[in-house]
Protein backbone atom coordinates (compact mmCIF):
# COMPACT_ATOMS: atom_id res chain seq x y z
CA UNK A 1 0.00 0.00 0.00
CA UNK A 2 1.20 3.09 -1.01
CA UNK A 3 1.55 6.02 1.50
CA UNK A 4 0.22 8.56 -1.20
CA UNK A 5 -1.66 8.10 -4.45
CA UNK A 6 -2.41 10.29 -7.43
CA UNK A 7 -4.34 8.69 -10.22
CA UNK A 8 -5.18 10.75 -13.13
CA UNK A 9 -5.50 14.06 -11.42
CA UNK A 10 -6.32 17.28 -13.20
CA UNK A 11 -6.27 20.66 -11.89
CA UNK A 12 -7.50 23.96 -13.35
CA UNK A 13 -6.86 27.60 -12.27
CA UNK A 14 -10.59 29.20 -13.79
CA UNK A 15 -10.58 27.92 -17.16
CA UNK A 16 -6.89 27.36 -17.72
CA UNK A 17 -5.43 23.24 -17.35
CA UNK A 18 -2.69 23.39 -14.55
CA UNK A 19 -1.87 19.61 -13.84
CA UNK A 20 -3.39 17.18 -16.71
CA UNK A 21 -4.13 13.40 -15.17
CA UNK A 22 -1.02 13.60 -12.83
CA UNK A 23 -0.82 9.73 -12.01
CA UNK A 24 2.29 9.10 -9.32
CA UNK A 25 3.15 7.22 -5.79
CA UNK A 26 5.28 7.47 -2.90
CA UNK A 27 6.40 4.38 -1.09
CA UNK A 28 6.37 3.96 2.51
CA UNK A 29 9.97 5.19 3.63
CA UNK A 30 10.43 6.65 -0.42
CA UNK A 31 12.30 9.79 -1.17
CA UNK A 32 10.45 11.28 -4.19
CA UNK A 33 11.54 14.57 -6.40
CA UNK A 34 9.41 16.41 -8.00
CA UNK A 35 11.22 18.03 -11.06
CA UNK A 36 10.90 20.77 -13.64
CA UNK A 37 11.35 24.13 -14.69
CA UNK A 38 9.90 26.99 -13.01
CA UNK A 39 5.50 27.40 -13.90
CA UNK A 40 5.40 23.94 -14.60
CA UNK A 41 2.75 23.42 -11.98
CA UNK A 42 4.89 21.75 -9.08
CA UNK A 43 3.87 23.81 -6.26
CA UNK A 44 0.60 23.46 -7.52
CA UNK A 45 0.63 19.47 -7.11
CA UNK A 46 1.83 19.80 -3.63
CA UNK A 47 -0.77 22.23 -2.57
CA UNK A 48 -3.19 19.94 -4.76
CA UNK A 49 -2.53 17.03 -2.50
CA UNK A 50 -2.50 19.53 0.94
CA UNK A 51 -5.99 20.18 -0.15
CA UNK A 52 -5.04 24.04 -0.79
CA UNK A 53 -6.27 24.08 -4.60
CA UNK A 54 -8.78 21.72 -6.04
CA UNK A 55 -8.67 19.22 -8.59
CA UNK A 56 -11.06 18.89 -10.81
CA UNK A 57 -10.89 15.36 -11.85
CA UNK A 58 -9.14 11.84 -10.34
CA UNK A 59 -8.45 10.35 -6.84
CA UNK A 60 -6.08 10.67 -4.19
CA UNK A 61 -5.29 8.80 -1.70
CA UNK A 62 -3.38 8.15 1.81
CA UNK A 63 -3.10 4.88 2.73
CA UNK A 64 -6.13 3.98 0.46
CA UNK A 65 -7.64 6.70 2.42
CA UNK A 66 -9.64 9.11 -0.32
CA UNK A 67 -8.70 12.81 0.41
CA UNK A 68 -9.29 14.87 -2.76
CA UNK A 69 -12.24 16.10 -0.50
CA UNK A 70 -10.66 16.73 2.94
CA UNK A 71 -9.81 20.47 3.60
CA UNK A 72 -6.58 20.79 4.57
CA UNK A 73 -6.52 20.66 8.50
CA UNK A 74 -8.07 17.53 7.83
CA UNK A 75 -5.73 16.11 5.65
CA UNK A 76 -2.81 17.74 7.77
CA UNK A 77 -4.46 15.58 10.83
CA UNK A 78 -4.47 12.15 8.78
CA UNK A 79 -0.75 12.40 8.18
CA UNK A 80 0.20 14.75 5.83
CA UNK A 81 2.90 17.23 6.95
CA UNK A 82 3.31 20.71 4.24
CA UNK A 83 6.46 22.46 4.38
CA UNK A 84 5.65 25.72 2.09
CA UNK A 85 8.26 27.74 0.17
CA UNK A 86 9.39 30.55 1.73
CA UNK A 87 9.10 28.50 5.22
CA UNK A 88 5.69 30.39 6.20
CA UNK A 89 6.53 29.80 10.17
CA UNK A 90 5.15 32.93 12.54
CA UNK A 91 7.74 35.48 12.36
CA UNK A 92 6.12 36.98 15.86
CA UNK A 93 6.07 34.29 18.21
CA UNK A 94 8.66 32.41 19.39
CA UNK A 95 10.50 28.98 18.38
CA UNK A 96 8.51 27.13 20.78
CA UNK A 97 5.53 28.89 20.10
CA UNK A 98 5.81 28.07 16.76
CA UNK A 99 6.73 24.38 17.13
CA UNK A 100 3.74 24.09 20.00
CA UNK A 101 1.36 25.25 17.25
CA UNK A 102 1.82 21.68 16.04
CA UNK A 103 1.69 20.03 19.13
CA UNK A 104 0.62 16.63 20.10
CA UNK A 105 -1.70 17.11 23.29
CA UNK A 106 -0.11 15.18 25.94
CA UNK A 107 3.03 14.38 24.49
CA UNK A 108 4.73 18.41 24.04
CA UNK A 109 8.12 17.99 26.22
CA UNK A 110 8.91 14.30 24.53
CA UNK A 111 8.47 15.89 20.98
CA UNK A 112 9.75 19.54 22.04
CA UNK A 113 12.81 17.05 23.31
CA UNK A 114 13.08 15.14 20.30
CA UNK A 115 12.84 18.46 17.61
CA UNK A 116 15.37 20.05 19.65
CA UNK A 117 18.01 16.69 20.00
CA UNK A 118 17.23 16.93 15.54
CA UNK A 119 18.13 20.54 15.55
CA UNK A 120 20.29 21.88 18.41
CA UNK A 121 20.11 25.24 17.16
CA UNK A 122 16.77 25.87 17.72
CA UNK A 123 16.83 24.96 21.14
CA UNK A 124 19.23 27.29 21.58
CA UNK A 125 16.93 30.11 20.11
CA UNK A 126 13.74 28.54 21.79
CA UNK A 127 12.88 32.10 23.29
CA UNK A 128 13.65 34.09 20.16
CA UNK A 129 10.94 35.22 17.82
CA UNK A 130 10.98 33.22 14.63
CA UNK A 131 11.64 36.41 12.69
CA UNK A 132 14.80 36.89 14.07
CA UNK A 133 16.16 33.75 12.65
CA UNK A 134 18.42 33.80 9.85
CA UNK A 135 17.02 31.53 6.42
CA UNK A 136 18.45 28.50 7.45
CA UNK A 137 17.40 28.51 11.11
CA UNK A 138 14.14 29.42 9.68
CA UNK A 139 13.75 26.08 7.53
CA UNK A 140 15.03 24.49 10.27
CA UNK A 141 12.10 25.53 12.77
CA UNK A 142 9.28 25.07 9.36
CA UNK A 143 10.65 21.24 8.92
CA UNK A 144 10.88 20.94 13.08
CA UNK A 145 7.06 22.24 13.09
CA UNK A 146 6.05 19.89 10.60
CA UNK A 147 7.71 16.79 12.15
CA UNK A 148 6.57 17.13 15.40
CA UNK A 149 2.80 16.37 14.35
CA UNK A 150 4.55 12.79 13.52
CA UNK A 151 3.24 12.88 9.50
CA UNK A 152 3.55 9.87 7.90
CA UNK A 153 4.65 12.01 4.43
CA UNK A 154 5.71 15.54 4.38
CA UNK A 155 5.59 17.73 1.63
CA UNK A 156 8.85 19.64 1.03
CA UNK A 157 8.59 22.87 -1.47
CA UNK A 158 12.13 24.41 -2.80
CA UNK A 159 13.71 23.60 0.86
CA UNK A 160 17.15 25.05 -0.59
CA UNK A 161 15.98 28.65 -1.51
CA UNK A 162 17.75 31.39 -0.47
CA UNK A 163 20.06 28.87 1.67
CA UNK A 164 24.11 29.42 1.59
CA UNK A 165 26.03 26.26 0.29
CA UNK A 166 26.56 24.59 4.08
CA UNK A 167 23.48 25.13 5.53
CA UNK A 168 21.98 23.17 1.61
CA UNK A 169 24.87 20.34 2.74
CA UNK A 170 23.82 20.27 6.30
CA UNK A 171 19.89 19.85 4.66
CA UNK A 172 21.02 17.15 2.81
CA UNK A 173 22.64 14.97 5.88
CA UNK A 174 19.68 15.72 7.90
CA UNK A 175 16.95 14.81 5.12
CA UNK A 176 17.46 11.01 5.16
CA UNK A 177 18.41 11.40 8.62
CA UNK A 178 14.70 12.58 9.20
CA UNK A 179 13.31 10.38 6.88
CA UNK A 180 15.45 6.88 8.81
CA UNK A 181 14.03 8.45 12.54
CA UNK A 182 10.66 9.07 12.03
CA UNK A 183 9.68 6.35 9.57
CA UNK A 184 8.08 8.50 7.68
CA UNK A 185 8.33 9.38 3.24
CA UNK A 186 8.91 12.82 1.92
CA UNK A 187 8.01 14.30 -1.81
CA UNK A 188 10.26 16.99 -2.65
CA UNK A 189 10.03 19.67 -5.31
CA UNK A 190 13.29 21.49 -5.84
CA UNK A 191 15.19 23.63 -8.40
CA UNK A 192 18.50 22.00 -7.37
CA UNK A 193 18.68 19.17 -8.80
CA UNK A 194 21.93 17.90 -7.20
CA UNK A 195 20.64 18.40 -3.96
CA UNK A 196 17.68 16.71 -5.06
CA UNK A 197 19.33 13.62 -6.70
CA UNK A 198 21.24 13.37 -3.61
CA UNK A 199 18.22 13.01 -0.71
CA UNK A 200 15.69 10.94 -3.02
CA UNK A 201 15.56 7.14 -4.79
CA UNK A 202 13.07 8.25 -7.33
CA UNK A 203 11.50 11.15 -9.04
CA UNK A 204 9.29 12.38 -11.38
CA UNK A 205 9.93 15.77 -14.60
CA UNK A 206 6.61 18.01 -15.14
CA UNK A 207 7.06 19.40 -18.44
CA UNK A 208 3.61 21.94 -19.01
CA UNK A 209 1.83 20.40 -16.08
CA UNK A 210 2.38 16.74 -17.36
CA UNK A 211 4.35 13.98 -16.03
CA UNK A 212 7.15 13.75 -18.55
CA UNK A 213 9.52 11.70 -17.25
CA UNK A 214 9.28 9.38 -14.54
CA UNK A 215 12.45 6.77 -13.09
CA UNK A 216 14.93 6.35 -10.40
CA UNK A 217 17.51 8.71 -10.08
CA UNK A 218 20.39 7.04 -11.51
CA UNK A 219 18.03 7.13 -14.43
CA UNK A 220 16.87 10.67 -14.50
CA UNK A 221 20.68 12.03 -14.00
CA UNK A 222 21.10 11.32 -17.28
CA UNK A 223 18.10 11.42 -18.94
CA UNK A 224 18.16 14.27 -21.75
CA UNK A 225 15.14 16.60 -19.92
CA UNK A 226 17.44 16.73 -16.92
CA UNK A 227 20.32 17.57 -19.08
CA UNK A 228 19.05 20.27 -20.83
CA UNK A 229 17.39 21.90 -17.83
CA UNK A 230 20.62 21.85 -16.38
CA UNK A 231 21.82 23.50 -19.49
CA UNK A 232 19.96 26.50 -19.29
Amino acid sequence: MNVLSMDGVDVSRGDVPVLHDITLDVAPGEAVSLLGRNGMGKTTLLRTVMGLTRSSAGRMSLEDREIQRLEPHAIARVGIGYVPQGRGIFSKLSVEENLLVGRQRGRDDELLAEMYDLFPVLAERRRLSGGTLSGGEQQMLAIARCLIRQPKLILLDEPTEGLQPSLVQRLAELLPEIRERFALSYLLVEQNVDFAFSVTDRGYVLEGGRIAVAGTTPELRDHKLIVEYLAV
